[in-house]
């Protein structure tokens, strides 16, 4: 049975993953904004829904007496780490990304910026309500820029032209799909491999954590395999601008959320220096060819066994 709920999973994602590009593309085409400016507002904030409503139910159980800081800011930075790590990797693999200068330097500038901000917050070792809303007011700021500099600019060419209704009605049941999809995905994909004996502590670490980011893989890829290369990478850095300032504000505006020494010692500093890298990579050529993407995707995985050793 849970080999056909991972069997149905996979299949909802591609039908997900279809109906958003789509959407999104027919959107970006009805408003003139860019495919660079959908990935960043609409995909990050849908994909990223979910980490959202995990954080705001587990800063619930915290104010109740329960212990699940580590979820909150876990599963931020974890979602963040697949998403710059694994899925830019990948897709990096998969075709030749490209970004002008002006672009690279604006919205890097931001990742970077909101990574050091939630360090900075967070080494006291906790995230108190005032913190929070700062880094929820960085957020809102942020996409209004990103609103008021993308109105205007040309989409690329190939878009159906649907109403605005039909596009937005196409993106959110997308959406919503690929979102139902990737939480079918993992849990049947952990209770698979349950069943087969593999390691918890791999379950855990690599199955779970990239569950986490497999609304972002899937949109990505199916928005690469459509030429949409501007969209995919705008997705990826748009969700991680996101999963470091909204979850843990969010939450930090229910309750002071506890920030782990460890992850502040380990995975906060390892984000910075690889979406630096990433950055990096960009910059030196205004794009990501197949090899540093290797390099990228080899990174994250050195990462990821190196935390199945420590277990």
């Amino acid at each position: 049975m849970d080999l056909l709920f991972l069997l149905l999973g996979l299949t909802g994602l591609w039908i997900g993953t279809e109906m958003t590009i789509r959407g999104s593309v027919s959107l970006a085409s009805r408003l003139g904004v860019s495919d660079f400016v959908v990935g960043i507002v609409v995909l990050s904030i849908g994909s990223d829904l979910p980490e959202l409503a995990i954080a705001l139910d587990a800063a619930v159980k915290i104010s109740a007496g329960g212990n699940f800081d580590d979820v909150i800011v876990g599963a931020a930075l974890g979602s963040s780490l697949g998403q710059i790590g694994f899925v830019m990797g990948l897709i990096g693999l998969l075709a030749y990304l490209t970004l002008p200068e002006r672009l690279i330097y604006r919205h890097g500038g931001i990742l970077l910026g909101s990574i050091a901000l939630l360090g900075t917050f967070g080494l006291d070792g906790t995230v108190d309500r005032v913190e929070g809303a700062a880094l929820l007011l960085l957020y809102a700021v942020y996409i209004v820029i990103v609103l008021g500099n993308g109105v205007g600019e040309i989409p690329q060419d190939g878009a159906k032209r649907r109403g605005i209704p039909s596009s937005l009605g196409l993106l959110a049941a997308g959406l919503l799909a690929v979102v139902l999809s990737a939480d079918l995905t993992v849990s049947s994909a952990v209770s698979v491999a349950r069943a087969l004996g593999v390691d918890e502590a791999f379950v855990a670490i690599v199955l779970i954590g990239l569950g986490s980011s497999l609304p972002e893989l899937s949109i990505s890829v199916g928005a690469v395999i459509k030429g949409r290369h501007r969209m995919s990478v705008g997705n990826l850095i748009g969700s991680n601008v996101f999963d470091t300032l909204v979850p843990v504000g969010a939450a930090a505006l229910v309750t002071n959320i506890a920030f782990s020494r460890d992850m502040l010692s380990l995975e906060l500093p390892f984000l910075f220096l690889l979406s630096l890298l990433v950055l990096g990579f960009f910059l030196r050529k205004r794009g990501l060819n197949r090899f540093e993407a290797g390099i990228i995707l080899a990174v994250y995985l050195a990462y990821v066994a190196f935390k199945l050793a420590a277990v």
